[in-house]
């Protein structure tokens, strides 16, 4: 019990210090990128990657446009979601990396919900322009890190066994 509590303090601290570094990477951007601050792009690397202020209104990739009720209620669905694997998770050495990317999706989503909330929108700065990739932000990292990083142990470290530990809803019926 006491181990289960000290990751769960470890976890909010962590979710609290990269929601915050988010938050400020987005005031930097607000403060010295956008428009009605008199700012412009920054070229960090010529044709290829630049500092760019974009408010996006939609999801990734621009989709969704405007629908900020969608956008609540799926970010308070992935929320509560994340917080009831985190709870499920083994606390054991094996499992670290799991508890690792429930942080970071927790924090990515917090930090686009405080966007929307506060603003209506998220605030994206930074564009591949080499790659034409759509423009993003900090917290699209955490999420899209600890989406590769959770696809990379699903496909290679976890097994079967180790997943049917956290749920156990996906066993197999039929396989014993």
């Amino acid at each position: 019990m006491i181990q289960k509590t000290k990751s769960e303090i470890l976890a909010i601290c962590s979710v609290l210090i990269l929601v915050f570094l988010d938050q400020v990477t987005k005031f930097l951007a607000v403060v010295h990128l956008s428009p009605d601050a008199g700012g412009r792009d920054i070229i960090l690397w010529e044709g290829v990657f630049r500092l760019q202020y974009l408010e996006n209104r939609g999801a990734a990739f621009g989709v969704l446009q405007g629908k900020r009720i969608v956008f609540f209620m799926i970010t308070v669905l992935i929320l509560l979601g994340v917080i009831w694997i985190f709870h499920r998770i083994p606390m054991e050495r094996r499992f670290i990396p799991m508890q690792i990317i429930a942080v970071f999706i927790f924090a990515g989503a917090v930090g686009n919900f405080i966007d929307r909330v506060r603003l209506g929108y998220v605030v994206d700065f930074f564009y591949f322009e080499l790659i034409n990739f759509p423009v993003f932000n900090v917290a699209d990292i955490y999420v899209t890190c600890a989406a590769i990083l959770f696809a990379v142990l699903f496909l290679f470290y976890y097994k079967e066994e180790d997943l049917n530990r956290i749920l156990p809803s996906l066993k197999r019926k039929g396989k014993e």
